[in-house]
């Protein structure tokens, strides 16, 4: 009986641990919040009401919207799944054969199922929330409460689970490229040419059938995507970043005619914007409905820029803004993603087609820059 009682007293004490370590991650979070942050994400089961209600409290008291996401999933397939992809590569199960951990897994899912109180549209009528059955199949949303509550629920109605791949290349080598010059509409160079057939013969021997093709509407990713047996889009949002000014022109031209914008570029390359042009920050903001529907499709071949392919490749690779714009997409390569529990697989593909390097690095050092001039192109 004592030893029970020890252990007892244990348990007790372990649940009030892992208690106050929520509550003191929860209270970290809100500090960070009303110092610099926008969105916080308070991952947790949170499996009661009164768990959620402190959740909610805490975050009405600092004047914070809370929205909850509760995922449910009872489909036998949609679990096993689940527990076959993601679950027996956790480090829990790392000395367990395949068969214990299912069986451990399905347990810790009973534990769950006898504590768990699930949202109720009744007793949280007053809460924001959505709740995701069977990764997809339905939702229930309640009392969406603003644009950023708004733009997830738009988001995990428009992702799924399926296998997929993305296929992310860069228009073959153009005429205007040769020059060393930026944007542009012009044609593509003769190894330009020669990738094109590359990459279709590449995209048959991937033998996807229901495969779709994207391109912007600028001459070289149509050539380049003309030769590849798949349906084909154009998408003006994935127009290469608008130059402005600087349109066809050499780094070494907009450096000589326009130093202090060169310079103000350098200095922060993601938000500045050339004059009558756009920044990445604005590039960003308009691939997004790309996005959007890269989540909702199956395989698709992306042929696009090196701004557009840095933008996209950012986003499926969680990279922030300071690496974004210094992303490696080099012509006549062809980046296969395959997103995967927790991450994305990237897979880098040289079809072996010459081309020159219109990489410019990051410069090691950055002349200052006065602040108003900062501000004004920021």
């Amino acid at each position: 009986m004592h030893g029970l009682f020890c252990l007892h007293e244990i348990t007790s004490y372990l649940l009030l641990g892992f208690r106050q370590c929520a509550i003191d991650a929860l209270t970290d979070m809100c500090n960070w919040l009303e110092v610099n942050g926008e969105v916080g994400v308070f991952d947790a089961t949170n499996t009661t009401r009164e768990r959620r209600e402190e959740i909610l409290d805490q975050c009405n008291e600092r004047g914070f919207k809370t929205f909850f996401v509760e995922s449910v999933c009872d489909h036998p397939n949609v679990i096993a799944a689940n527990i076959a992809e993601v679950k027996l590569s956790s480090p829990d199960y790392k000395e367990m054969s395949k068969d214990e951990a299912i069986q451990d897994f399905l347990y810790r899912i009973k534990h769950y199922q006898d504590a768990y109180e699930p949202l109720d549209v009744d007793l949280d009528r007053n809460k924001s929330f959505i709740k995701v059955m069977n990764c997809g199949d339905r939702f229930l949303v309640n009392k969406v409460d603003g644009h950023i509550q708004s733009r997830i629920v738009y988001y995990l109605m428009n992702i799924h689970i399926m296998s997929r791949t993305i296929y992310l290349t860069r228009h073959g080598e153009s005429e205007l490229n040769l020059k060393g010059k930026i944007g542009g509409d012009s044609d593509l160079s003769e190894n330009g040419r020669q990738y094109a057939n590359a990459l279709a013969k590449y995209l048959d021997s991937e033998n996807l059938p229901d495969l779709k093709v994207w391109t912007s509407q600028l001459k070289r990713t149509i050539q380049t995507a003309a030769g590849v047996h798949a349906p084909l889009e154009q998408w003006k949002a994935l127009n290469e970043i608008d130059a402005g000014v600087c349109d066809e022109m050499t780094y070494q031209e907009i450096q000589d005619k326009y130093p202090e914008e060169f310079a103000l570029r350098d200095q922060d390359k993601y938000h500045y914007r050339y004059p009558k042009g756009e920044s990445y920050q604005d590039l960003v903001a308009r691939l997004e409905p790309v996005i959007m529907e890269l989540e909702r499709q199956k395989d698709v071949v992306v042929v696009c820029h090196q701004g557009v392919m840095r933008c996209l490749l950012a986003y499926f690779l969680d990279k922030g803004p300071n690496e974004l714009p210094y992303l490696k997409c080099p012509l006549h390569t062809v980046l296969k993603l395959t997103p995967v529990a927790y991450g994305c697989r990237v897979e880098s593909v040289s079809l072996n087609i010459d081309a020159v390097d219109t990489h410019r690095p990051k410069p090691a050092h950055v002349q200052p820059i006065k602040q108003e001039k900062r501000v004004r192109r920021n």
